[in-house]
């Protein structure tokens, strides 16, 4: 306990430090967080840091899962489901079967304990890939797939866990039951998860303070995690279930205020809770080594390789096998203009990394049986996953951006199309209004023209953009216009805090005034080069 404050301290330090050499180095941070992390645990006199697997399960995975749910788009994930279903329930499946039988025939763990590890390296974790895709400018549609995969398939992954972990400790396992849990276990999450998104929403529309909005939002993920977890459901699936249903109903939950707050305060959390996790796993591998004394080394290595090359292997079988058999059997039209390159599977395929909650699920396996023997080939099995980990993350993650830019993938434009067309419609939307409202007794003839001659810009603008009308240097005085802005809005920053610097204004005033004109800035695009320039 002595040692809390500074190892904390040391751990938050080494997220920023290594954050912002992931950034110069163009590397996505958690492969550079796992990286540092291992080199920090082979440092002599250190502290050892131990990863919790309840810590992970219970405290890290909830809020993690949860708003990546509620940013998720439920049409993207709805017009992709038959491919993440595959994914998150097939693809785990014939995983943690593939993996077994690996672990069993080659290295000699019994079925149970070999099916554990199985379950454990079977789901993904999408993040590094999903920040590389983003990065890259890579098609929307991969990005969704890989985020919808890594949301659900934690869910499956540990029912079969649990399923093995029970067959090992106990000596006894029911097919029929892991299959009943399979069906029961996500539905039954499901339904809970949706009781607690209707809860909260009821909730949310009755309060308006933004510090406990977010307060409440936090804490969503645990209250559906956690009541599924205690009745042997889906938590995974719960939390996701309530994150999909408020991210639906969250425009009409939330004001403006809470909004931008809500946005700024998450987006800080997920990086630290993220960097955590990734970091903690790379400072196990001292404990892990430290557990395999007496082991020869090109065994486990041979070992390691065995299990890593079987997981990448069954993720690219499967893709294909897969896309071949969907093609044979659905030749509707509609499917047929969906179907994504073999470039964009080779993609897919190629993002399987692994992370935090397989080597929690690994750190969670029991001690002991039943029976008082050690559980067979513990030790081994949280060395090979963590050998998963290593090799998917660093080797795929590394290798991804070459690959994508190899393969030729590139985005399909759609997401900008789809962005223009929501600013045209707002800015015509806001036309009309100011035309209803100019017949109210209330508004002034002068600031109706003028916010109608603004919209009506703004309106023209977005058109030549889309090709409806003709640019008529829209563009060019847009640029102009917003660079102009800027220059204005940067002059009433410094004379704000010069007023502060000189005494003559608080910190509070100071910040009050520079949110109102920072709101100001984040409403304007990149104003681009000068005019002329």
């Amino acid at each position: 306990m002595d040692q809390l404050e500074p190892t904390v301290l040391a751990l938050l330090v080494a997220v920023a430090g290594l954050s912002v050499l992931a950034r110069a180095l163009r590397v996505p941070y958690p492969i550079l967080l796992v990286l540092g992390g291992l080199a920090l645990g082979l440092i002599p006199g250190l502290p050892e840091v131990t990863l919790q697997p309840d810590l992970v399960l219970v405290a890290f995975l909830p809020p993690l899962l949860y708003i990546s749910a509620f940013f998720a788009s439920l049409r993207d994930l709805r017009a992709d489901l038959r491919t993440i279903s595959l994914l998150s329930l097939g693809l785990v499946i014939a995983t943690a079967f593939a993996v077994g039988a690996v672990a069993h025939e080659l290295i000699g763990l019994p079925w149970p304990a070999a099916l554990a590890l199985g379950a454990i390296v079977s789901p993904t974790d999408p993040l590094a890939a999903t920040q590389i895709m983003r990065r890259l400018n890579a098609p929307r549609r991969v990005t969704t797939i890989l985020e919808g995969e890594g949301l659900i398939n934690d869910g499956p992954a540990l029912v079969l866990y649990r399923a093995a972990i029970g067959a090992a400790v106990g000596g006894t396992f029911s097919a029929a039951d892991a299959g009943l849990q399979l069906v029961l276990a996500p539905a039954g999450g499901a339904a809970i998860g949706l009781a607690v998104g209707w809860l909260v929403a009821w909730v949310r529309r009755r309060i308006e303070d933004t510090p406990t909005e977010i307060t409440i939002s936090i804490f969503t993920g645990y209250a559906a995690f956690l009541p599924a977890q205690a009745l042997g459901l889906s938590g995974v699936i719960a939390a996701v279930t309530a994150g999909i249903y408020l991210g639906w109903r969250g425009p009409e939950l939330a004001s403006a205020s809470s909004r931008l707050e809500g946005f700024a305060f998450w987006e800080i959390l997920v990086f630290l809770l993220n960097s955590l996790l990734f970091i903690l796993i790379g400072l196990q591998l001292p404990l892990v080594l430290d557990a395999l004394e007496g082991r020869s080394v090109p065994s486990l290595v041979g070992y390691a390789l065995a299990v890593s090359g079987a997981v990448i292997a069954v993720r690219f079988a499967w893709v294909f096998i897969t896309t071949a058999i969907i093609r044979a059997v659905d030749r509707r039209p509609v499917q047929r203009t969906r179907r994504a390159s073999w470039r964009i599977r080779v993609i897919l395929a190629w993002c399987g990394m692994r992370g935090a909650v397989s080597l929690a699920a690994a750190l969670a396996i029991p001690i002991e049986t039943d029976a008082g023997a050690a559980f067979p080939g513990r030790d081994l099995i949280i060395f090979l996953t963590f050998a998963v980990i290593l090799v998917t993350l660093v080797l795929q993650g590394l290798s991804l951006p070459w690959l994508v830019r190899r393969l030729g993938v590139r985005d399909d434009g759609l997401e900008d199309q789809e962005e223009l067309r929501a600013r045209l419609a707002a800015s015509n939307a806001a036309l009309a209004r100011i035309d209803a409202l100019a017949e109210e007794d209330w508004t002034r003839p002068d600031s109706v023209e003028r916010m109608r001659t603004f919209y009506a810009w703004r309106a023209r603008r977005f058109a030549a953009r889309a090709g409806e009308i003709e640019d008529d240097g829209y563009e060019q005085q847009s640029s102009a216009y917003q660079r102009m802005v800027r220059e204005v809005l940067e002059a009433q920053r410094r004379a704000v805090v010069g007023l502060r610097n000189q005494g003559m204004i608080s910190n509070d005033v100071m910040h009050r005034i520079e949110r109102e004109l920072d709101l100001e800035d984040s409403r304007l695009e990149d104003p681009g080069p000068a005019p002329g320039s």
